[in-house]
């Protein structure tokens, strides 16, 4: 049974434009998808045919905090009630379920490792 289609890491950056020096002339992907608020790039997918990421603004200061996370996996089930509840029953601590305003459904967990995931498909209108 197939449990997910994709997964794409999410990349916080202080600085998406200066970001794209290297993702995009360094690695050769291409960028698409780009979100922007008050004129300023503050996420964009990074793709090839094979690899997906979702550079993002990070959130706070540009100097890198102490407690910085770093990067995220954000997935993409096949069936997102039925992958939060497997992973429910196997004792994860998992989000409720989300209707984001961003148009995705959302859950999220903290595996053992103390990485971080979110579990999102597109909101059915």
């Amino acid at each position: 049974m197939q449990l997910i289609k994709s997964c794409i890491p999410v990349i916080p950056s202080v600085d998406l434009e200066k970001s794209l020096r290297f993702w995009v002339d360094g690695l050769g992907l291409t960028m698409d998808r780009e979100m922007r608020s008050e004129g300023r790039l503050i996420g964009c997918m990074l793709h090839n045919e094979q690899t997906y990421f979702w550079l993002n603004q990070r959130v706070g200061t540009p100097i890198k905090p102490e407690d910085y996370e770093g990067i995220r996996l954000y997935w993409s089930p096949t069936d997102i009630h039925a992958t939060r509840e497997r992973l429910k029953q196997l004792g994860y601590d998992v989000s409720e379920t989300e209707d984001r305003e961003y148009g995705q459904t959302e859950f999220s967990l903290t595996d053992d490792d103390g990485y971080s995931h979110c579990f999102g498909v597109a909101t059915k209108a």
